[in-house]
């Protein structure tokens, strides 16, 4: 089945009442150095701190309007998913276990067991994704997968949704990519709402099975946990899914790690509000785009999520990128 236009709507309509309608930004700065429009849909003021309170209520919203409400929800997940999925499940009073894996974000893990789910920690990804499989086999359970799930798709896509029904016309779309749900539901916005737009997705390098599944036409799974501060990209391959939407994208960008860093300062200082490595990363791939343009752009980039935890901030703020302007020509 492939997902429309009308789709996204629908799960618009449905999440209404459980999230925010987040701002977009713009930095008049970045722009005069870019000489192009660069706009930010703001998810990292989102409900959890992250657009994935979108798919999660969403498709638990769904479930409940098609008459099928879980005795028990299940998740997978290193972070934001996981809030989502324990943010849903309380709104409509449905007890939730969550499974992460130990090296998931300690914020995301206290944040995920404030909303009242059950947090069971294993060591690596692959046994947590085991163990989720296992627990939705018993009776009145629900598992919402992370990403490859059609209205999971359709409430990620309602972020750009919102920012493309605001903004006209709008050249490119760029979304940070891990199992490809924002991706994709944004791919589908894009194409009902801004056909002419081009759409892209960014992943970290370190990180880029998304990338080797393209290149190779199947799905690539990564052989270990990747070396990546974008934790929200760590995902260990794409799904059946989400990987038909990936090969619609007009392009696909894998960034460098240095790149993360340096984009999370900057968009930190010029926006002025607290921003994820995994959504920072779409500015570098924004610059690189443009440099092949040769008239002026208006971009939409769909900033993630907002949940960084001290580690992870001491490694961003490790070494000062701000103290020179930056450059944008290689």
């Amino acid at each position: 089945m492939q997902l429309e236009l009308k789709d996204i709507q629908a799960a618009k309509n449905r999440i209404e009442p459980y999230i925010n309608k987040t701002p977009i930004l713009t930095s008049s700065l970045l722009n005069d150095w870019l000489g192009h429009e660069i706009y930010f849909k703001a998810e990292n003021f989102q409900k959890i701190g992250a657009f994935k309170a979108r798919g999660g209520v969403n498709t638990l919203a769904w479930l409940l309007e098609n008459g099928h409400k879980p005795k028990h929800i299940v998740a997978n997940s290193s972070g934001n998913h996981a809030q989502a999925v324990a943010y849903a499940a309380k709104q409509f009073n449905i007890p939730a276990t969550i499974f992460m894996a130990a090296y998931s974000s300690k914020v995301k893990v206290q944040a995920t067991k404030a909303y009242g789910a059950e947090v069971v920690l294993s060591e690596t990804r692959d046994i947590t994704d085991a163990k989720v499989v296992e627990a939705a086999k018993e009776e009145g359970v629900f598992w919402i997968p992370p990403f490859n799930h059609e209205q999971i798709i359709c409430g990620q896509g309602t972020a750009a949704y919102e920012a493309l029904t605001e903004l006209k016309n709008i050249d490119a779309v760029f979304t940070p990519c891990g199992g490809g749900g924002l991706t994709s539901g944004s791919l589908i916005a894009t194409r009902g709402l801004a056909p002419k737009a081009k759409m892209f997705g960014v992943e970290p390098l370190n990180a880029n099975d998304a990338a080797e599944s393209l290149r190779k036409g199947s799905i690539q799974r990564l052989s270990g946990v990747p070396d990546t501060l974008a934790d929200g990209a760590m995902t260990m391959a794409v799904g059946d899914i989400t990987f038909e939407y990936l090969k619609q994208l007009d392009g696909f960008y894998e960034i460098e790690e240095e790149y993360l860093i340096y984009w999370t300062q900057w968009l930190t200082h010029l926006l002025k509000c607290r921003i994820e490595p995994t959504c920072a990363m779409p500015m570098e791939a924004i610059r690189r785009w443009l440099q092949t343009q040769k008239t002026k752009q208006r971009v939409l980039m769909v900033i993630s999520g907002g949940n960084v935890d001290q580690a992870t901030t001491q490694k961003i703020w490790a070494k000062d990128c701000l103290v020179q302007e930056p450059h944008f020509s290689d």
